[in-house]
């Protein structure tokens, strides 16, 4: 186990050093620059600026300096924003964007496993079918449409939520269910196809000869096996729900970290979109490391590749 750990800590360090290059260079090759729009400012004072950002240095000497920030976790002060540092950006923003992304995850997981499980309990029947139907939509309709549509018929015909901001548990309701609604699909056709697959195990009929409940042999027996398929998606659900977070979160005025990344694109803030950029990306490699060590805890006949025998 310690010999995997090290080899995919290893994996993470690679990617991270790609991601950060990749995102330095692409930043770069892009035409303009984070002073381009401010027409008021006198040549003399662009040139100042680029000259306090380093934009002046070398490509190089620019991309060995955040090489060195971003190992250290020192994202730099914001291009546009006066005396505000990455850092500062990321925690005022991480923590509403990691509230709505937990509360989305709960309600995708838990709805959509309980979708799946009564769709094979009751297999080719009426609720098999408002269950699959149910799923197909979700899939299908994008998360910022769904956001649009709750916006309008329940937060502002019905009036059963707020429309939008974030000052309290209401609010963040209907932004985490337009997030959730797309995942909850996946995962209840997951379930779904998983809990048919046990179900004609010979582990599963000899259980059910034994005269055990229904309820009881998908507790005890099919359900923790079901969920694997499940466990496998939740590294990229982690990365969907993050990153999807960010357009339902302008929509919802919710003060995230979807604002700053989204504003700083805009403002081509190389500082801040490289910051944001680095701690995503350590938040979703981290969170499919942390699904592979999952595998062992809930099926134990799973060796994972490169651990001690």
């Amino acid at each position: 186990m310690i010999k995997y750990i090290l080899k995919r800590l290893m994996y993470i360090l690679l990617a991270l050093f790609v991601i950060v290059t990749a995102t330095f260079f692409l930043l770069r090759l892009a035409p303009g620059n984070p002073f381009a729009s401010e027409r008021n400012f006198p040549p003399q004072i662009e040139e100042k600026l680029n000259e306090t950002y380093g934009l002046n240095n070398p490509w190089y000497i620019q991309y060995k300096d955040y090489l060195i920030d971003a190992a250290t976790f020192n994202f730099g002060e914001s291009m546009k924003y006066k005396a505000r540092s990455t850092n500062d950006m990321i925690a005022e923003g991480f923590p509403v964007s990691l509230t709505l992304g937990i509360e989305a995850m709960l309600l995708a997981i838990g709805f959509g496993v309980l979708i799946g499980v009564i769709a094979a309990l009751y297999h080719n029947k009426f609720p098999d079918y408002l269950a699959t139907t149910f799923a197909v939509l979700g899939i299908s309709v994008p998360s910022f449409i769904l956001a649009g549509l709750m916006q309008y018929f329940l937060a502002y015909k019905l009036q059963l939520f707020p429309i939008s901001g974030w000052k309290g548990f209401s609010y963040s309701i209907l932004p985490a269910l337009a997030i959730a609604l797309s995942h909850m699909g996946f995962i209840a056709k997951l379930t779904r196809s998983s809990m048919l697959e046990q179900n004609n195990s010979d582990y599963v009929k000899m259980a059910r000869a034994k005269g055990l409940g229904k309820w009881t042999v998908v507790f005890r027996h099919t359900l923790r096996n079901s969920l694997l398929p499940v466990v496998t998606h939740l590294g990229p659900l982690t990365a969907h729900v993050v990153t999807g977070s960010f357009i339902v979160e302008q929509i919802f005025a919710v003060p995230g970290l979807g604002k700053h990344f989204v504003q700083s694109i805009t403002n081509r803030d190389y500082t801040v979109v490289m910051g944001t950029t680095v701690f995503l990306s350590i938040i979703l490699l981290f969170a499919v490391f942390l699904v592979d060590i999952l595998y062992s805890v809930i099926d134990p006949r799973i060796k994972l590749k490169g651990a001690k025998k």
